[in-house]
């Protein structure tokens, strides 16, 4: 069990804002006049629609089938009718269209028929098929699937539950934690006995001594080897890897997993997601998050996926000076480019924005390599380094220096005193790297298929040419067996290297000739005397003139084209 905690390098500690929401309890948000579904919960799997317009669907009915390894199951948030299926812009910085499923309530909230999963009585894959099939994800922001997450089932001796919520102004996870702490807890267990975990551990930031106090109680409650341990609260210990490092002195090396060293981390809004899907059947339709910000009455609601933005942000009534609305905090999150997007499963804050409360960026200076960035950095890069062979677009530099072990937590810009947005660089950077890679990717598959393709035509011209010769020997072969009436002329057999066709050709004449020669006349009974006479007389002279030897024609006198000559 832990004993102690330890530190990561780097980190900041800005003003938490975590007060304006966090004493707001949880509340359901009213329906919407309509809901708008994506079929694609993250950037990694999409899902296949399964229903059409004008279908009657009940809350939690499964309209979207997970393809490939990493999808999930897309469910109906509410009992309605779906209207359309069509690209809806998504809610992603790039503002891109992504195939949605519109869905009109009725406003009864009829369940579709659910029961618990009895996990302990079945095998560990049907138990990872029910996550699956209830589109149980990661909520804490990279909606990574869970049934993928929880592996093998062995070699994990160390589960630890994220409660950390390290990024200023978000408190979904607090009041989470506050209210249903056996819920989360109960999921936890199961996670454990899924992943096989001998120990499990509860990581939250000092800065919320209630969730802390509420995740004990439910600890002592249910027994076992459960911790609660708070850590303190710098930003960015909730990241995975610097709360790994924190609980448990583990640092995971660049371009390692936390598997691959006996530990996994699950988030504790995940883990009361998986205890309803399991214990309820319930799928994964609806999630807590926080609006605030520049708002009169920030709060944390329970929102079903697929709530449009604009709906969700006008229940906290935003202030007239707004200028811009974020989703996800202020560190790591993004500027909506619209406010019709969709809630997703990975949206856990919408902070509204003012001039006031986030002041507009300082223009860029040149860096003046003073190191607060290197010494700000939790991952322990050289974020100046990166940012210079970003910006100069020497992308195998940047690799080098490990450009894909930041994650972008954005310490670095905020200690900048040039005020350079050295995140934005990075995310360029990664960007024009994976758009190089799919090209090289795709350009080794163009060469691949055309070298197959030669090689095909090759292969088939020489399989045609081998079934050409093997036929004309077959050919020769049943002409030499063939006993026919008159004798044929030998067909003298094509000498080695002679082409296919020629023997065909060849052998094609020769059974010509013989079937002409051995045809017999017919209707010949009643003939007259006479008759008979003639046929004899033709067929002589026939037979004499191919019998007779070929005259040698000689070339004619000029006096032979006289008309005398001619008479």
């Amino acid at each position: 069990m832990i004993t102690r905690l330890f530190n990561f390098r780097g980190g900041i500690k800005p003003n938490s804002h975590k007060n304006e929401s966090a004493e707001a309890a949880i509340r359901p948000a009213p329906m919407p006049p309509w809901l708008v579904v994506p079929l694609r919960q993250s950037t990694r799997a999409t899902a296949r629609c399964i229903v059409h317009v004008g279908d009657k669907v009940l809350k939690g009915q499964r309209i979207g089938e997970p393809e490939g390894n990493l999808g999930t199951a897309v469910h109906a948030p509410t009992s309605g009718t779906v209207t359309e299926v069509g690209l809806y812009p998504l809610a992603h910085p790039s503002g891109l269209d992504t195939r949605c499923i519109v869905i009109e309530p009725d406003g009864e909230e009829r369940w579709v028929g659910h029961k618990g999963f009895d996990y302990h009585n079945a095998t560990r894959e049907q138990a990872l098929a029910q996550l699956r099939d209830c589109g149980i994800v990661g909520l804490g922001g990279a909606t990574f699937p869970s049934h993928v997450k929880l592996g093998k089932g062995s070699g994990i001796d160390t589960l630890i539950l994220n409660g950390a919520e390290c990024e200023p102004w978000i408190t979904c996870d607090d009041r989470l934690m506050r209210e249903r702490a056996a819920d989360i807890l109960a999921g936890a267990a199961i996670l454990r006995e899924l992943i096989g975990a001998r120990q499990l551990v509860v990581g939250i930031e000092d800065n919320k001594p209630q969730a802390i106090a509420a995740m004990q109680i439910a600890a002592t409650a249910i027994g076992g080897e459960v911790a609660v341990m708070p850590v303190p609260s710098l930003y960015p210990a909730g990241g995975e890897k610097q709360l790994i490092r924190v609980l448990t002195g583990v640092e995971i090396p660049y371009g390692k997993l936390a598997g691959e060293f006996g530990i996994q981390c699950f988030n504790v809004g995940t883990a009361h997601a998986v205890y309803r899907a399991l214990a309820h059947g319930e799928p994964l339709v609806s999630r807590i998050v926080t609006v605030t910000g520049n708002v009169e009455h920030p709060a944390n609601f329970e929102v079903l996926i697929g709530t449009p933005i604009d709906h969700l942000l006008a229940l906290c009534v935003p202030r007239p000076d707004s200028d811009r609305t974020l989703m996800g905090g202020p560190m790591m999150g993004f500027v909506l480019p619209r406010l019709d997007v969709p809630v997703v499963k990975g949206t856990n804050c919408i902070i509204s924005a003012s001039p006031k409360l986030f002041p507009p960026p300082q223009p860029e200076q040149p860096c003046i390599r003073c190191g607060e960035c290197a010494r700000a950095c939790p991952a322990e890069l050289q974020p100046f380094e990166l940012y210079w062979f970003s910006r100069a677009k020497n992308f195998g530099k940047a690799q080098e220096y490990k450009l894909f072990d930041c994650i972008e937590c954005g310490c670095c810009a905020y200690v900048c005193p040039s005020h350079i947005p050295l995140v934005d660089y990075y995310r360029f950077a990664k960007s024009e790297i994976w758009a190089r890679e799919r090209e090289k990717s795709a350009a080794d598959q163009a060469r691949e298929r055309f070298e197959f393709r030669n090689y095909r035509q090759e292969r088939e011209k020489e399989e045609k040419a081998a079934k050409l010769a093997a036929k004309a020997a077959e050919t020769r072969a049943k002409l030499a067996d063939t006993a026919a009436p008159a004798e044929p002329a030998p067909v003298a057999p094509a000498p080695p290297g002679d082409d296919p066709k020629k023997a065909l050709i060849a052998a094609a004449l020769a059974r010509a000739k013989a079937q002409k020669e051995s045809v017999q006349p017919r209707n010949t009974e009643s003939l007259s005397p006479a008759t008979e006479a003639e046929i004899a007389e033709i067929e002589a002279r026939r037979q004499k003139t191919l019998t007779a030897p070929s005259a040698t024609l000689e070339p004619r006198s000029p006096s032979d084209h006289s008309p005398e000559s001619t008479a």
